[in-house]
């Protein structure tokens, strides 16, 4: 038997064995792993800070690389204050819902966020997730309020925002002076960590890096299984620091000098995503919380075309820059349709494959198929709320204010407007400059019967604003 002709039988008897052998069960199909999701939030910066949202001398390189990859939304809502804003990103529901609209929380603050809430990080935990918060938190100093029995496995940061316990009221100028000419032990805010403070005061020149170093070292020990990292800087609210690197390098001054350190660390982050090579299993969004805190002159940041600033209800107070990457998933483009951190809940908990909660009231929509197909935002209205309440409404174009701000920037109780609303088409005038109310008084009356039935879905609850023990931290 030549050589050639044994391989050939031994091949055939080898076929028959294998033909004869029984069947393994087909395993199931791996489930797809769920996506990660990081938010990093920007305290105080403007709609006009980027240079993807048209500021000319703002070198933002990183962010506006995001932008031009992935949406850059337009129309995009926050809260007016920092604790609002804070309340309703992680819980879908507005402020009024759950005491926390009628301004912010101070050091001796006896209220705070209720355990009763559940937040994005509750409801990713069901899924699996791990949960980390990192930076200025704003929802309550007692242990209860804290992160980490908010859904939060761990947190890093200042547990309020940068300006506040200081040890004694100043002259109004004198207060001014340091917060444009600030040292660290101007304002002794505490670095925690879970529940203990760890610096006092804390090195605020350093924090930007720092809470970006502890932000890649979660996503570094997570990489293997899905995550929430909710980044939420301290800057660029007032009083500004940055580190010596970033010193007088920016054409925009100290701000400018904040917004490009900030942006240089969001890039670190886009940079550990990929050489871990999750990037593609990652939803990124960059926002802020409020508008800029106009008072700080040429340090306080800006809003552009829009009208108004942080703690009013014009554009400029709520309208903020909201930029969500996530490559090879997100259709790019720049999306107009109206969206709000209220949205945020309910998209991840679909994405996610979570159930978003049913045993209370949501403010949010699911925004998955407009970030993922480029489908109409589902969002065709907003309920814009101040200090003293509901002010105005959007509904498409056209927004009513009820209630107009005070003037200035200073927290106040909002006034009625004369006579009747005042109306402008924000497709047309994102501005709000020219009042359509006496052309169309038919729309004027549809956002008035929108905003009462709205009204009649609230149930009062306790202001947890308004419980303090002394006069501590008065700042903002």
């Amino acid at each position: 038997m030549t050589r050639r002709v044994f391989r050939l039988l031994a091949l055939v008897a080898a076929c028959a064995a294998l033909s004869a052998a029984p069947m393994k069960s087909a395993q199931p199909p791996r489930q797809p792993r769920p996506p990660n999701f990081i938010v990093i939030l920007a305290d105080d910066q403007g709609y006009g800070d980027l240079g993807s949202y048209g500021h000319p001398t703002l070198r933002t390189p990183n962010l506006d690389r995001m932008a031009a990859e992935g949406q850059r939304w337009t129309s995009f809502y926050a809260a007016y204050l920092c604790t609002p804003s804070r309340a309703q990103l992680l819980t879908g529901r507005l402020a009024v819902r759950t005491g926390l609209s009628s301004g912010v929380l101070f050091p001796d603050s006896t209220g705070g966020l209720q355990p009763g809430e559940l937040t994005i990080a509750e409801v990713l935990k069901t899924r699996g997730y791990r949960t980390a918060s990192v930076g200025k938190w704003h929802l309550g100093v007692l242990p209860e309020y804290l992160p980490t029995n908010q859904g939060f496995d761990s947190y890093f940061g200042i547990p309020y925002s940068n300006d506040m316990d200081r040890d004694e009221e100043l002259p109004a100028a004198e207060s001014f002076h340091r917060y444009m000419e600030p040292r660290l032990e101007f304002f002794r805010v505490p670095l925690m960590r879970d529940k203990e403070v760890v610096e006092r005061p804390a090195e605020q020149t350093s924090i930007t890096r720092r809470y970006t170093d502890e932000s890649i070292a979660f996503i570094k020990a997570n990489r293997d299984r899905p995550f929430f990292l909710y980044l939420a800087h301290n800057m660029p609210h007032m009083p500004l620091f940055r580190s010596k690197d970033f010193e007088n390098r920016s054409r925009r001054g100290r701000y400018g000098d904040v917004i490009e350190e900030i942006d240089a660390n969001v890039g670190r982050i886009v940079d550990a995503l990929r050489d871990f090579g999750i990037e593609q299993n990652t939803l990124v969004l960059y926002t802020s919380d409020n508008g800029p805190w106009a008072p700080y002159l040429e340090q306080a940041g800006s809003a552009g075309l829009l009208r108004g600033a942080k703690s009013t209800t014009w554009e400029g107070g709520m309208r903020v820059p909201a930029i969500f990457w996530w490559p090879g998933r997100i259709k790019s483009g720049t999306v107009s349709g109206i969206g709000s951190e209220l949205d945020l809940l309910q998209t991840f908990a679909a994405l996610a494959g979570a159930e978003a909660p049913r045993d209370r009231v949501l403010d949010g929509y699911d925004l998955s198929q407009t970030l993922l197909g480029g489908a109409a935002s589902p969002r065709d209205r907003l309920f814009y709320y101040g200090s003293s309440g509901l002010a105005a409404v959007r509904h498409r174009a056209y927004k009513a204010h009820f209630l107009i701000p005070p003037p200035g920037n200073e927290l106040g109780a909002s006034r009625p407007s004369e006579g009747a609303p005042q109306l402008y088409d924000l497709d047309q005038d994102p501005s709000e400059k020219f009042d359509l109310a006496a052309r169309h008084p038919g729309i004027v009356g549809e956002l008035r019967r929108m905003a009462d039935d709205h009204q009649k879905t609230i149930v009062a609850v306790k202001d947890q604003i308004a419980t303090r023990t002394g006069t501590a931290g008065r700042a903002r």
